[in-house]
Parts: C-alpha cells; structure tokens; sequence
C-alpha cells in the first residue's frame, strides 16, 4: 500500500467511525401498531433533534404509517419492523395516520 492510499484509507475508516458514533447518537421511539392503532398515541420527541422511529406491526395485516408533514409514507408488513429517520424537527404536532391495506379504518 503506497502512501496516498494509506492517507485515503484512513480518511475513509475515520470518516465512517465518525458517521457510526453520530448514528449511535440519535435518540430513538417506537411506536407499536396493534388493533390498526398507534400505542402510543402521542409521541413526544424532542425539537431540533434527529431520531430514529422504530414502527413496529403487530396486526396480522399490512399497515400505512404515512405523514404529510414528515413527507413519509411506508408500508409495514404483518409482525414486521421499520426504521424511519426523521428530524430534525420544529416545536409543533405532527398529524400521521395508520391506514390498513385491506380493511379501510373510518373515523368516528
């Protein structure tokens, strides 16, 4: 390995340990979905911070987690997981909803 490679490989494995320490970093929630709703019902996270969401599927069906305001919209298989990373965010509510695949949910 000549010298200008070792350099850039350096960089390289700094730059990822540097990018794996700041992945570490970001606080995470969850949100379970169970019965087509979201346990819990509000979530509080903190302004100004990325985070990861964890959107976990307990329903036997597919599940919808889409938000306008977040500009996602991701489907989660029956006793499936997805991560979702989001932020960082303005002080605010964020409306999202959870829509089945298979049996429309009507709001009452």
């Amino acid at each position: 390995m000549d010298r200008r490679t070792g350099v850039v490989s350096l960089a390289l494995v700094t730059f990822l340990a540097a990018a794996g320490a700041a992945w570490a970093e970001d606080p995470q929630f969850t949100l379970v979905i169970k019965e087509h709703r979201f346990a819990p019902a509000e979530l509080q996270i903190p302004a100004g911070v990325k985070i990861k969401l964890m959107i976990k599927n307990e329903d036997s069906t597919p599940e919808e987690f889409e938000s306008r305001e977040l500009h996602r919209e991701k489907v989660v298989a029956p006793g499936q997981q997805i991560l979702v990373i989001v932020g960082p965010l303005e002080p605010g509510r964020i409306r999202s909803s959870g829509i089945s695949t298979r049996t429309p949910r009507r709001e009452s």
